[in-house]
């Protein structure tokens, strides 16, 4: 009698790519994926659509203001100052760790499989978005910046995921997961993490050249897994997830919101580190003091009035996006424009900038509510889920609840809910 086939799930994540942009030309094995089988039809990004957020909410099956990853970006208050933070940097959760005394507030996946079977992740995007998928050391994560095992022991040589950031690591990450991690039988639940079509959309046009290349490179990416998986279906029984995180819009024009604020009677407690501004693409996150909140309230109509503001978010309305955080005040959407884009692509938005770098004005972004940055995709592989589409709303902190129960796990604790077959 043959031995019945190990359970286990495998999670793919091509980061930035937007639902739009999966059709036969584009993505010729997306779309057979999504005719073919179970595709979420309703699926949306969390706030901020950013991909360290993004990360940390499919690892928890948690909403940012319930596992505490606020943004791309994020103010903690040190020494009674707000500093923002790069969330993406590979010290980032030492440092959430010594502020704040933890990391994510909530257990991750790689946390609720340790004892069934393990989580092993092989990323390519930023550093911040790679580990907070486990930032505790629950699993295995190889990522450019540094590979870490089980217990949080560095991973070097072979072991060690030394790539490019670019399309070329996205190849080699890939073949990579292909060799090692599909044959083995290591892991209740593998993700891959692809950088593209993100980073290139974060450097060219929507539907240029380039980012049509690499939407074509991540489609082929993506059939060389499925081929991997096929190649081992006698020997386990695999739930394939594929998906991305968030899409992309076009930046037609920036504004910094700390100067505005300065700029309109806030200098002072700017400069003081009683307000703050975390710049998460298309978006805000506005953190204030207590005491100077009041100040701040009275500036909002103002802001409002500004060409670069589409919605602005406090109290309950901030926390019906799922958001929300102690020092947390406010968030702002930046506004849309009906503009077209060389290659065709309709609306732009304003990028809030960050002090980090210069705005990339006609590229892509993302971070707030508009609707192309607010699509993912879902697709789900294997007997159970069959063939069609799930018409209820789903979002990212679905895709944790949908594994847990897969393999045999419960879900009670979780924002999300298992998508049903």
């Amino acid at each position: 009698m043959n031995a019945p086939r190990r359970r286990r799930a495998i999670l793919i994540v091509c980061d930035g790519l937007g639902t739009e942009w999966i059709s036969p030309v584009h993505t010729p094995i997306l779309a057979a994926l999504q005719a073919n089988h179970c595709t979420a039809a309703d699926h949306h990004a969390v706030f901020p659509s950013v991909t360290r957020v993004s990360a940390a909410s499919i690892a928890t099956g948690c909403y940012p203001g319930r596992h505490g990853l606020e943004g791309n970006q994020m103010a903690l208050v040190e020494a009674g100052r707000l500093v923002v933070h790069n969330a993406g940097a590979a010290s980032f959760r030492d440092t959430m760790r010594r502020v704040t005394g933890k990391t994510l507030h909530v257990p991750t996946l790689a946390e609720w499989l340790a004892p069934h079977g393990g989580q092993i992740a092989y990323s390519n995007v930023s550093a911040g978005a790679a580990y907070f998928l486990d930032p505790d050391h629950f699993g295995i994560v190889r990522h450019r910046s540094g590979s870490f095992g089980v217990g949080g022991a560095l991973l070097t040589g072979d072991a060690h995921l030394a790539v490019s950031h670019d399309l070329d690591g996205d190849i080699a990450t890939a073949r990579r997961f292909c060799d090692e991690v599909v044959p083995s039988s290591d892991f209740a639940l593998a993700v891959l993490w692809l950088a593209n079509p993100d980073l290139t959309t974060h450097y060219d046009p929507l539907g240029s050249p380039a980012h049509l290349n690499a939407l074509q490179v991540t489609d082929g990416l993506v059939a060389k897994v499925i081929e991997a998986i096929q190649a081992e279906e006698d020997r386990f029984d695999t739930l394939l997830v594929i998906g991305s995180d968030h899409g992309h819009e076009t930046i037609g024009r920036s504004i910094h919101i700390g100067r505005w604020l300065s700029d309109n009677g806030l200098a002072d407690e700017v400069a003081d580190g009683r307000v703050a501004v975390a710049s998460q693409g298309t978006s805000a996150l506005l953190y204030a003091h207590e005491a100077v909140r009041p100040a701040v309230e009275r500036l909002l109509p103002a802001m409002r009035r500004e060409p670069w503001v589409g919605e602005t978010l406090t109290g309950a309305d901030l926390a019906a996006t799922g958001l929300s955080g102690a020092s947390l005040f406010a968030a702002i959407d930046t506004s849309r424009r009906a503009e077209t884009n060389a290659y065709g692509v309709v609306g732009t938005r304003w990028l809030v900038e960050d002090g980090e770098g210069k705005p990339a004005i006609g590229c892509g972004h993302h971070g707030g509510l508009g609707p192309s940055e607010t699509r993912p995709f879902l697709t789900l592989v294997h007997p159970t889920f069959g063939q069609g589409r799930i018409e209820r709303r789903t979002s990212l902190v679905d895709i944790a609840p949908t594994i847990l129960d897969f393999l045999g796990l419960p879900v009670d604790q979780l924002d999300g809910s298992p998508i049903a077959a």
